[in-house]
């Protein structure tokens, strides 16, 4: 699947590139590629940093950022494809950037995924459901002081 995705990609992208530069010219096209370029890591700034404000509230209100965190990664690949030069990948790219989309992709991303109540990073596991907000600086632990 991913090898056809790899090998499919790149050739409409050429294709479409190829067709646009007819139509258009090849410095327009480039152009054009890197205005998306541009104006996607633009967006890709503003939303990533609602998306952080949104996750920091959320873990405030001891809440889990499960939402927020899919969402990260799907403003992470649409950086990506920003910056792959091409009209499907900008086009995939600026869909991810739309909140409303953004978050259909990250509820269903989320659904495939289970959470265990507990686990996480290490200095932030509990033993409990989570149910209050992080407390980075407390490490529980036992010592003995040897002689």
């Amino acid at each position: 699947m991913w090898l056809l995705v790899f090998i499919v990609v790149p050739i409409v992208e050429m294709y479409l590139l190829i067709e646009v530069g007819g139509y258009i010219g090849s410095l327009p096209t480039i152009g054009l590629v890197m205005l998306t370029a541009v104006i996607g890591v633009a967006v890709l700034k503003r939303q990533g940093a609602q998306t952080l404000t949104k996750g920091l509230t959320r873990m405030n209100r001891g809440e889990a950022p499960l939402e927020e965190m899919a969402e990260g990664i799907l403003l992470a690949v649409a950086g990506a494809l920003l910056l792959t030069p091409g009209f499907v990948t900008d086009f995939i790219g600026f869909s991810f950037l739309l909140p409303q989309t953004r978050l259909l992709i990250a509820r269903a991303m989320l659904k495939r995924v289970s959470i265990m109540p507990g686990a996480g990073p290490a200095g932030f596991q509990r033993s409990a459901p989570f149910d209050g907000p992080y407390e980075p600086n407390v490490i529980e632990g036992d010592f003995q002081r040897r002689p």
